[in-house]
């Protein structure tokens, strides 16, 4: 199998793959004085690859549709403002009348 798609003309993966990942994370995750978190690594290597593809603008594009919805419409569903929902549920906007000294 692998003689066909050398004979076809496609790359075998190993070399190639290989390249990636040291590319991909050796190279960004062994920077002088980096200290990574398993967390923090899984969080920063997929941006990395969004940017290395050149799909950043369309996940981008995706990701603010994403937090709009997630952050923003769940506030207006009842049609009414967060603003003016929480002004609403207070007894008053101004401040009490100070005591008269006596």
């Amino acid at each position: 199998m692998t003689i066909d798609y050398l004979k076809a003309g496609f790359p075998i993966a190993r070399g190639v793959i290989e390249g990636a990942c040291r590319h991909l994370i050796k190279d960004k995750m062994d920077m002088t004085e980096a200290r990574w978190t398993i967390r923090g690594a899984e969080a920063v290597l997929p941006l990395g690859s969004l940017y290395i593809s050149a799909d950043w603008d369309e996940y981008w594009q995706f990701h603010l549709q994403q937090e709009h919805k997630r952050n923003h419409l769940a506030f207006y569903s009842s049609g009414i403002p967060l603003l003016k929902q929480v002004l609403k549920g207070r007894c008053s906007t101004t401040l009490p009348p100070l005591p008269i000294p006596v």
